[in-house]
């Protein structure tokens, strides 16, 4: 049944993707109606009586008569939702509640109805039509992938609703969807334990040597898995001769028993991926599944400086961004791989534009989706089914073109997200493209990077903190450290008059191996889901680094070894 659905499902998504390049030819329409539609079906709820929905007949009442508030002003309804009340803020009942990860602030509770949900499996099912159609062009063939987010949720509500993470609560309700898509059991992602579900994820993908594809919110959740693949490589090996389950994994008894009934030995492919082992020395996704047509995670923001250790793990394999959403809302679906750009998701949301000149305005004047100019930087606002309207959510995105007559974004970072020492913000998107480029320069990966501020200086210095990849050694960190400065200069115009006269020279701190680590393993016993980890890279938190082992400090002139101490 599994093999006929597969290509039933590319069928689906290829349509879904054809109707939607018919659409974004009339993105103001569109976006009108999708709006207009939206409001005579919420204006009997509590919000929507509030201000008044069933009296707006255009987008400029809309825009006068709704405020643009923010999260704490939906707290109370959210709060009442999840005590079971309805009609709060969706006439149609809530049947889960997202709880954002909380990595860059106070956690919030998103509403998610049937309807909200329905808009969100459009923009999949249109995002990989386009992921079907790129393959194509480039002679590659779409199919099963591997993926390793968990379905648990968190617990229930008082009013009897569901709660979790985005990603449990999308795979839990269109669970039928995505158990056509996976290259393993469903039940693989059931496993609390986030080692033993990605090795078991593993073990099963492993038996089909024609998975196609590894998708994960971010690109280091893909290199994470990269690095269990060539771990547990042995172990897996072993499991796949025999039709056994390591019993060393921390694995629910129920969910060792159905996986256990699922799996079988399958000795041929063990012998094909130990001879692997034997000659190249270790498993790695490219060299396990030859045929891997994709990866599949976010693009934009921080994405690149991990994009430059894929080579490694993947070869040539393209990297598709798929969508840009969050807890809130569908934002964009990309329509091709190896780019940046996504096009505006016209169906699942009504989408405003702040533009950066109106950014510190206390009631901001608004853009539409055709008004946005390429090249200009924007904050952008969602009105969806989820019962949020003119929704902030401090993404920054820069319009880099239009597809049709739709705006092609990239994703910058997230604002509030950003270090100073005087006035400068220096922002994620500034300090990756650093890191990216000593990359380079420098031949050398970093397993990772936070910039923070010094404690004692007034104004304070920037401190490069950074750990090496496994293995590798810095040769000239003093060069390191002087090229930093100069490029952090290069890329941000206000540091660099700053640098001039108030800002005192950087330095750059070695971290020992396994830190970076460390600061995940903080987040997850935060509450924070492993699969929604969104590093910090740069952090005015004096205590974020707090307790980590410093190896080299490196002024600009000398250099502290904290080893020989």
């Amino acid at each position: 049944m599994t093999n006929f659905l597969l290509p039933l499902l590319s069928f689906i998504a290829e349509r879904a993707r054809a109707n939607f390049v018919k659409k974004i030819r009339h993105t103001d329409a569109v976006q009108e109606k999708f709006l207009l539609t939206l409001l005579q079906a919420h204006k009997n709820t509590e919000l929507g009586s509030k201000y008044g929905l069933s009296d707006i007949k255009t987008i400029e009442q809309f825009q006068q008569q709704v405020p643009i508030l923010p999260y704490s002003s939906y707290e109370p309804y959210t709060e009442r939702i999840a005590n079971g009340e309805q009609n709060i803020l969706t006439p149609d009942p809530v049947v889960y509640l997202t709880l954002t990860s909380g990595s860059t602030g106070k956690k919030k509770m998103i509403p998610t109805t049937r309807r909200s949900q329905n808009a969100f499996r459009r923009a999949t099912l249109t995002s990989i039509g386009f992921l079907i159609e790129a393959l194509k062009r480039q002679k590659r063939q779409f199919g099963k992938l591997l993926l390793t987010n968990s379905v648990q949720t968190w617990g229930r509500t008082s009013g009897g609703i569901d709660y979790g993470p985005s990603s449990a609560g999308v795979l839990r309700m269109d669970k039928f969807l995505y158990k056509q898509l996976f290259a393993h059991p469903y039940e693989t992602l059931q496993p609390a334990d986030s080692l033993a579900r990605h090795y078991v994820c593993l073990l099963f993908a492993l038996s089909d040597e024609a998975t196609r594809g590894i998708i994960a919110n971010f690109p280091m959740l893909i290199l994470r898995t990269a690095n269990y693949l060539e771990k547990y490589g042995e172990d897996l090996i072993e499991d796949l001769e025999k039709g056994t389950i390591a019993s060393t994994l921390e694995l629910e008894p129920e969910i060792r028993t159905q996986l256990e009934q699922q799996h079988s030995a399958n000795p041929k492919r063990a012998a094909q991926l130990q001879e692997i082992l034997k000659s190249e020395g270790r498993l790695t996704p490219k060299l396990v599944w030859q045929n891997l047509s994709f990866i599949a995670t976010a693009r934009g923001g921080t994405s690149d400086f991990y994009f430059e250790r894929f080579p490694a793990y993947f070869g040539d394999t393209p990297i598709f961004g798929a969508a840009y959403s969050s807890a809130e809302g569908m934002f964009s679906v990309y329509p091709d791989v190896n780019d940046d750009a996504s096009v505006l998701a016209i169906e699942s949301s009504f989408f405003e534009f702040i533009p950066e000149e109106q950014w510190e305005a206390e009631h901001p004047k608004t853009l539409l989706a055709t008004q946005v100019k390429a090249g200009e930087r924007y904050r952008i606002l969602i009105t969806n089914y989820g019962g949020f309207y003119r929704y902030d959510i401090g993404d920054v995105v820069e319009v880099v073109g239009f597809y049709e007559t739709a705006p092609l974004l990239v994703f910058r970072y997230r604002r509030g997200g950003f270090v100073s020492s005087t006035t400068e913000k220096t922002t994620e998107f500034h300090a990756t493209q650093v890191m990216q480029a000593l990359q380079q320069e420098f031949n050398i990966p970093l397993e990772d990077f936070c910039i923070t501020l010094s404690d004692n200086d007034f104004p304070a210095r920037y401190l490069a903190n950074i750990e090496l990849a496994s293995g590798y050694t810095l040769e000239n960190p003093q060069a390191f450290l002087t090229s930093f400065d100069r490029k952090l200069q290069e890329v941000n115009t206000h540091y660099e008059i700053s640098r001039r006269d108030t800002i005192p020279p950087p330095r750059l701190r070695i971290l020992s191996n396994g830190s970076f680590a460390i600061i995940r393993q903080r987040q997850l016993q935060r509450g924070i889901p492993d699969s929604q980890l969104k590093f910090p890279h740069v952090s005015e938190d004096r205590n974020f680094l707090a307790g980590l082992s410093v190896e080299k400090e490196i002024r600009l002139n000398d250099v502290i070894n904290y080893s020989d101490n």
